[in-house]
């Protein structure tokens, strides 16, 4: 009886064990592929105060929060080497989060990009931006103003710079 017991125990623990090394060995790949109608990916660095504060804004500007609801939010660090799903317009596959990072071309964090449903990109902001201005962005992009206007002239008629 205590032998039956033994290899009962010992053969859960190795399926226990069996189990926790698939999903050790199989790694997530993150998804930043369009989902919806807009989509913005932020790009950020380990080291980078700006990303902080710009996180921080996020969670805690109520006007920021109700301007960026409908918009899908990725983000993705430059130091990182995950796997990442893309498509940004003709281009996608799956890469490196910082392989991707140069093929964007981003050279300072924080970067925001704005892209559509069919991953082309609308708008690039290097850099930090106050709440209430980014609150703005985001409505100039939900709100098609990118097709008839430029950004500048936008934030101007809005008075959000």
């Amino acid at each position: 009886m205590r032998k039956l017991i033994l290899l009962l125990v010992l053969t859960l623990f190795v399926a226990s064990c069996s189990r926790n090394k698939e999903s050790v060995s199989s790694p997530q790949i993150k998804d930043i592929t369009p989902k919806s109608s807009y989509n913005l990916l932020i790009v950020e660095s380990e080291s980078c105060i700006y990303c902080k504060q710009l996180d921080k804004d996020m969670r805690e500007n109520e006007s920021l929060k109700k301007a960026l609801i409908g918009i899908d939010i990725h983000k993705l660090l430059y130091e990182s080497n995950a796997k990442v799903r893309y498509k940004f317009g003709k281009e996608e596959g799956i890469n490196q989060e910082d392989e991707l990072v140069k093929m964007l071309g981003v050279n300072s964090f924080p970067y925001l990009i704005f892209y559509d449903k069919d991953g082309r990109i609308i708008l690039s902001i290097p850099g930090y931006i106050e709440p209430k201005t980014f609150a703005c962005v985001a409505d100039y992009i939900k709100d098609n103003q990118y097709k008839r206007k430029s950004l500048q002239d936008y934030l101007k008629d809005k008075k959000c710079a």
